[in-house]
């Protein structure tokens, strides 16, 4: 399966939401030219694409996510409070849910391993709270030849 099936899959509600590896080809596929975005809104997903060439610690990546989330003004700017947000998205209205792509997170895992586990984590909260819900969240790692450990790939 290519990025884009993959990304059909989940949008119809035949994939299980979670956290997973999307494996897009190099130079090509939906995340690279981010028509993914309106492919997800056009089904009635909220899409948010998270950039993290800017996110080498825990705080380049908390404001990678609240730019891209477009956090409210609460935002602590700490994991707890990324984890309030992430489990709340009042602001961000969805239809059918909600999926979130996390490109170049490379960056942060290599500079900084701790705080990279621990998005994870706050990720997978945040999946979970929505999972039994009309909204669910998945978030996908897009990689193209690096792999996380522990986390599942979507193609």
């Amino acid at each position: 399966m290519d990025a884009n099936q993959a990304l059909d899959e989940l949008l119809t509600g035949r994939l299980k939401p979670g956290v997973y590896q999307w494996r897009a080809t190099p130079g090509h596929g939906a995340a690279r030219d981010l028509g993914w975005m309106r492919r997800a809104a056009e089904q009635g997903w909220r899409p948010f694409h998270l950039e993290g060439r800017r996110a080498h610690d825990k705080d380049g990546f908390l404001r990678v996510c609240a730019e891209a989330f477009d956090l409210p003004d609460w935002f602590g700017q700490n994991w707890d409070a990324l984890e309030d947000c992430l489990t709340d998205l009042s602001w961000a209205p969805a239809d059918k849910g909600y999926v979130v792509l996390y490109e170049s997170w490379a960056e942060l895992a290599d500079a900084d391993q701790a705080s990279f586990r621990t998005a994870l984590d706050v990720f997978a909260e945040a999946v979970a709270s929505w999972r039994d819900t009309a909204t669910p969240m998945t978030v996908m790692l897009s990689s193209v030849g690096v792999e996380v450990a522990g986390v599942p790939r979507l193609t």
